[in-house]
Order: structure tokens, then sequence, then C-alpha cells
């Protein structure tokens, strides 16, 4: 008798704690993508996945540009990439916005052009950027039975009204 009122009393427990949550499909700001309310695409990027990229090879001396779009539709305009940092494809939205330094910083205060602004550089000018470490390692192309490298870009764009965006990393693919 005593072990089924304690197995009734259990069953209870586990019946109320599996109902008791207000809503199981919401966990909060910290497991949703980070997608601002205006997107920002990079013409002519490919996608495979999540981070866009281009591809270049390890010998291009050529210049490499970036053109970041915003839809027309949604009635503002590009005022300026306020910042460009570059490095590992371990830089996130808070390298951008406050962890940018001297080292990282690739160029600041790009104007804009409507809804598009456009980003220019080349490997030789990130190179003498970023003449040691890992970010040196990944633009000088890949070793080994590698098929590439990446060293990725984050921006930081400011709109018409001030409002700023951090669209999603961009990485650059480095072939043979």
């Amino acid at each position: 008798m005593k072990r089924s009122i304690l197995n009734i009393t259990l069953l209870l427990c586990l019946v109320i704690a599996c109902f008791s949550c207000e809503d199981d499909l919401d966990y909060g700001q910290f497991s949703r993508d980070n997608q601002p309310a205006i997107p920002v695409t990079y013409q002519g990027a490919t996608t495979y996945g999540h981070a866009p990229f281009y591809t270049v090879s390890k010998t291009s001396e050529s210049d490499i540009s970036f053109t970041l779009e915003i839809p027309e539709s949604s009635g503002r305009t590009i005022r300026e990439i306020t910042r460009v940092v570059g490095g590992t494809t371990a830089i996130n939205a808070a390298t951008v916005t406050t962890g940018a330094t001297a080292a990282n910083t690739i160029q600041a205060s790009i104007a804009g052009s409507g809804t598009t602004a456009t980003f220019t550089t080349s490997l030789p000018a990130l190179k003498a950027k970023f003449p040691t470490g890992a970010a040196n390692t990944a633009l000088n192309g890949p070793t080994g039975t590698a098929t590439y490298s990446e060293f990725a870009f984050m921006f930081l764009v400011t709109l018409d009204d001030n409002q700023t965006i951090v669209p999603v990393q961009l990485r650059l693919r480095i072939a043979p």
C-alpha cells in the first residue's frame, strides 16, 4: 500500500513537472540567430551554409572588392562602413563593435552610395597588415592536403538614420 502511494505521488510529480513550463520553444536571446532588422548581403558572394565567401588564388596581386548591399525596400541607405576588422574565422560581432584594435582594424569609414558600400583591398595589403600569426598563415594559402585556407572579415555598417548593423562574417577563401 505504501509503495503504490509512493509510485502514484512520483508519477503525479513527473506529470506536473512535464507540463509546468511556460513555453518549451522559447529559449531566450542566447539561442537565436543574430539577424539584423535590415539584412546586409554581399554581392557575388558564394555560400554553402552560414558564412558567405569569395575565393582568390594565393598568388593573386589584384584588388579584391566586397560590395555590401541592403534592400531598397528597407527605406534606408548606407551612410558608411564604419569599421572593417579582419583575422581568423574566430572573429565575431563583439570584435567589430567593442574589441576592435589597431592590430585587427583593416580600415575605418568607407562612404556608402545609396544602398551599397564597397570595401576594396588586396592579398599583398592584407599580408602587410597581418605580418605574423594565424591570420598571416591563413593569408599565405593552404598547406599540406588542405584545399583552401580562410581569412575572415567583419563589418560595422552605419545607416543614414545612425542605426548600426553588424552583418554576418564574410570569408576570403584562399586557394592554391
